[in-house]
C-alpha cells in the first residue's frame, strides 16, 4: 500500500511515542509518578483532604477499637451511660437527653453545609457564606454543650484516671474520645468561618473556583460521621 507523503512538520505517527503507556509494571510506576496522569480528574486540594481524612479515620478507629476492647475484657462494672448522661428536667430524670440534642445539632449542621456547597457552585456568595457561618455556629453550639457535659461529669468526680461510678477506664475513654472529636469540631468551625469570610470578600469569585467550599464540606461531613459512631458505641452500648 502506498504511503501518503507527510506534510512539513507532521509526525510519522498519529500519536507521539511518549504518549503511549509503557507496558507492565513500568507503565504502572510511570502513571503513579505523574500527578497529571493519576490525579488529572481530582484537584490536589480535594485529594489531599481525602488523604488527611483517611489518616484521621485510622486514629478514630484505633480509639474506638481500644475502647471496645476495654469494655469487653474489663471485670469491673462499667457505668451505665443512660444514668451517667441523664439530666434532671422539671424534677424528672431524662436519660441521654443532652446527647440526643447534641447529635441533632451536629447532624443538622451537615444539612446546612451541603446547602452551602450547592449555593457555592451557583456562585451565590451571600447564601453560601450565611450557610457556612450557620454551620460553624451549630458546631460551636455542639462544643458548648460538650463543655457542659464535661463540667457536669468533672463535678461528679469523673477523672481520666478514675471515677466513683465504676471502672476507672471510663473516664480515660470518655475524655480522650470526646475530647479529640470536640477538638476536630472546634477546628472545623474556625476553618468554615475563614472560608466563609473569603467567600464574602469574593476571593473565589475572582478565580471562578469554589472547590475550597466543597473541600471544607468534606471535612465537616467526616466530623459528623465520626460522631455517629461515637454516639452508637460509647453512649448507646
Amino acid at each position: 500500500m502506498a504511503s501518503h507523503p507527510l506534510a512539513p512538520g507532521e509526525s510519522s505517527s498519529s500519536n507521539p511515542p511518549d504518549s503511549l503507556p509503557a507496558p507492565g509494571w513500568q507503565g504502572i510506576a510511570s502513571d503513579w509518578a505523574s500527578d497529571r496522569e493519576v490525579f488529572k480528574q481530582v484537584p490536589w486540594g480535594k485529594a489531599m483532604m481525602w488523604i488527611f481524612l483517611l489518616s484521621d479515620t485510622f486514629i478514630f478507629t484505633c480509639f474506638l477499637t481500644g475502647y471496645m476492647s476495654v469494655r469487653m475484657t474489663i471485670t469491673t462494672a462499667w457505668p451505665n451511660p443512660s444514668e451517667v448522661f441523664a439530666l434532671t428536667i422539671a424534677g424528672k430524670e431524662i436519660p441521654l437527653i443532652l446527647i440526643a440534642i447534641m447529635t441533632f445539632v451536629l447532624i443538622s449542621s451537615s444539612g446546612t453545609m451541603a446547602m452551602a456547597v450547592n449555593f457555592a457552585y451557583r456562585h451565590d456568595r451571600a447564601k453560601t457564606a450565611a450557610l457556612m457561618l450557620a454551620t460553624a455556629a451549630l458546631g460551636v453550639t455542639f462544643v458548648g454543650m460538650q463543655a457542659f457535659e464535661w463540667s457536669k461529669l468533672i463535678a461528679e468526680g469523673v477523672r481520666p484516671w478514675g471515677n466513683p461510678m465504676g471502672a476507672a477506664q471510663f473516664g480515660a475513654s470518655f475524655f480522650m474520645i470526646t475530647g479529640f472529636h470536640g477538638l476536630h469540631v472546634s477546628i472545623g468551625a474556625l476553618y468554615l468561618s475563614i472560608v466563609a469570610l473569603k467567600v464574602m470578600r469574593g476571593d473565589y469569585e475572582r478565580s471562578g473556583n469554589y472547590q475550597n467550599v466543597e473541600i471544607a464540606g468534606l471535612y465537616w461531613h467526616f466530623v459528623d460521621l465520626v460522631w455517629v459512631f461515637i454516639f452508637a458505641f460509647f453512649y448507646l452500648w
